[in-house]
């Protein structure tokens, strides 16, 4: 009742590309630099970005799903059960 609307998200569908043809293409294209018809590639750090990701199978399902790894009620639930069991184990006797 007391909250803002979110706006829709947005979504651009490209018409004309095609993920696989891309694939393909660069599929081809690291065959043809290890055979050596290419010259090498030139080092880019875009080429090495999110490669951790996609190799560990947890963090990939993680990133997809799109979910956090702990929500901040259950953190601050969990300092508060500890900061009464530290209480308890100073004083002998529950903060209540």
């Amino acid at each position: 009742m007391f909250t803002t609307r979110k706006p829709r998200g947005f979504q651009h569908n490209y018409i004309y590309y095609d993920p696989r043809k891309e694939k393909l293409k660069e599929i081809d294209e690291r065959a043809k630099r290890e055979l050596g018809i290419l010259p090498p590639k030139e080092f880019s750090p875009e080429d090495i970005r999110g490669k951790f990701v996609q190799a560990t199978t947890h963090l990939k399902r993680r990133k997809e799903s799109g979910r956090k790894p702990i929500s901040y009620g259950v953190l601050i639930i969990t300092i508060v059960l500890l900061l009464l069991l530290m209480h308890y184990l100073y004083t002998g006797r529950l903060a209540f």
